[in-house]
């Protein structure tokens, strides 16, 4: 059999094109159908209220140092650790046995020093009218008054001594001069304590004061680079709130009352204190949050910080381009955060579609995907 050759080569040709094309065909098809379906956004303008958070302390409107005014040793507590008391409850007693004894002994020395008094008195009665008599000289006469007034200053410092006593004496029973919350009780009954000795702390924690720290640029801004003073700052500045060391919010909101007027020379920051309510007492001095000081921004780019990777201290987003192909792009952020999310200030504009799903672990330059815009939506029942 005689083959044409050169219809058998034009026909080989044309299978070859068509296996190629169908080839091509197929590997589109198949890249479409492997590429991963991932969340995206569309990035839009809006307001933008975020939280910058900042470390804080919390102490009680007044914490009061418990310390006694005399030495001996204690031989009552009457309170316990985390006890409320009123003001004026006993807290403390000190040994008063030496303390009632020198308050016995002024007493004593009082009654002696008025018997002294009494016979000078008489003495110099007496003397007076053997003067008026001529009987006695106005010398003998003046030594019976000058003993009678060194009695009768005797007798005053016997006083003295005895208010002395008794005013000891009542300082060994440790009163509460506020209402609050009894501190750490490191001194037992029968612990040796002096006015250096700290008894325990006692908090007035109606009211809690958070103390955090600023830098002296963000000072610099709420004063608007000293354009208004700071006091005129706080009156504007929105309630703050308190993130509880649990990580939960705390249910009351409070306000910035003060920012130091002096900055710390070692760390450049000033010290700033915010007041909270505490009408059920969940707050205690010594606990720590975190307060969460509010700035809106009008016209924001808003975008969750997932979305972002960093390389080198810079900060990327995949954006979706044509064909649903991404693209690395350099992105700055505000410095404002919440942990959460970035405010853009340059890098990407209204309307850019972001990629928010496994930006930073399997995402490469140039891949395609298949965008996620948000959940299927529901079907409809049939009529």
């Amino acid at each position: 059999m005689k083959i044409n050759h050169l219809g058998y080569g034009a026909a080989m040709i044309a299978l070859g094109s068509l296996m190629l094309a169908g080839c091509k065909g197929g590997d589109a098809s198949q890249q479409q159908q492997q590429a991963p379906s991932l969340a995206v956004m569309t990035v839009t303008e809006e307001d933008a209220s975020m939280n910058t958070v900042y470390p804080a302390t919390l102490h009680g409107v007044n914490d009061v140092e418990i310390r006694p005014q005399i030495s001996g040793f204690l031989t009552q507590v009457h309170v316990q650790e985390g006890q409320r008391v009123a003001a004026g409850q006993v807290l403390f007693t000190i040994d008063q046995v030496q303390l009632q004894a020198a308050v016995d002994a002024a007493r004593a020395a009082i009654e002696v020093a008025q018997a002294n008094v009494n016979t000078a008195q008489t003495s110099a009665n007496n003397n007076k009218i053997l003067l008026d008599k001529n009987i006695i000289s106005a010398s003998a006469y003046q030594t019976s008054v000058d003993a009678l007034n060194a009695a009768k200053a005797q007798l005053h410092q016997a006083q003295a001594n005895l208010i002395t006593a008794q005013k000891n004496l009542s300082y060994s029973v440790v009163k509460a001069p506020t209402a609050g919350i009894v501190g750490t009780i490191d001194n037992k009954a029968g612990s040796l304590v002096s006015p250096s000795t700290l008894l325990t702390v006692l908090s007035d924690n109606g009211g809690m004061e958070a103390y955090f720290s600023m830098t002296e640029k963000e000072v610099l801004d709420l004063t608007d680079g000293g354009r208004r003073t700071v006091k005129e700052a706080i009156a504007t500045m929105p309630e703050v709130q308190l993130q509880l060391a649990t990580g939960t919010l705390y249910p009351y909101k409070g306000k910035i009352v003060s920012i130091s007027g002096v900055l710390d020379t070692q760390t450049g920051s000033a010290t700033v204190k915010a007041s909270f309510p505490n009408p059920d007492g969940m707050l205690r001095s010594g606990n720590t949050g975190q307060v969460l000081v509010p700035t809106t921004t009008s016209g924001a780019l808003k975008i969750p910080q997932k979305a972002t990777f960093e390389i080198q201290d810079m900060k990327f987003c995949y954006v979706v381009g044509d064909s649903s192909k991404i693209h690395t792009t350099p992105i700055t952020v505000s410095e404002l955060s919440d942990g959460q999310t970035y405010i853009v200030t340059s890098g990407l504009k209204p309307g850019d579609v972001i990629v928010t799903e496994g930006v930073g672990i399997s995402l490469q330059d140039g891949m395609v995907i298949n965008p996620k815009t948000g959940a299927a939506p529901q079907q409809q029942p049939a009529k």
